[in-house]
């Protein structure tokens, strides 16, 4: 299993993800490190690159926005997020 993310037995995934605001689009761009890196076309002020990260990885991962959830990384461009319910592979992100 690749170091960017973690698959639990009960459908749960932890994602590391280098963040990337201010780009044009949110997309996911591959990986960098040991962390997907995700373009966010939302400024890092006030929580917004963080709430348009939330968007994307919810719809990217066919949740609800409410089982996505901001682990570590509040303030950084280094983010973990916790994934819960979700049976997409996240290898087709990278």
């Amino acid at each position: 299993m690749p170091a960017w993310y973690r698959r639990d037995a009960d459908g749960t995934v932890v994602l590391a993800v280098h963040a990337q605001p201010g780009a044009k689009r949110t997309e996911a761009a591959g990986l960098h490190g040991d962390a997907l890196k995700v373009r966010v076309a939302a400024p890092a002020l006030e929580g917004r690159a963080n709430d348009a990260l939330v968007e994307f990885l919810a719809a990217a991962f066919e949740v609800p926005k409410r089982n996505v959830t901001l682990a570590s990384g509040q303030k950084s461009r280094e983010k973990r997020f916790v994934i819960v319910g979700t049976a997409v592979d996240p290898a087709i992100l990278a």
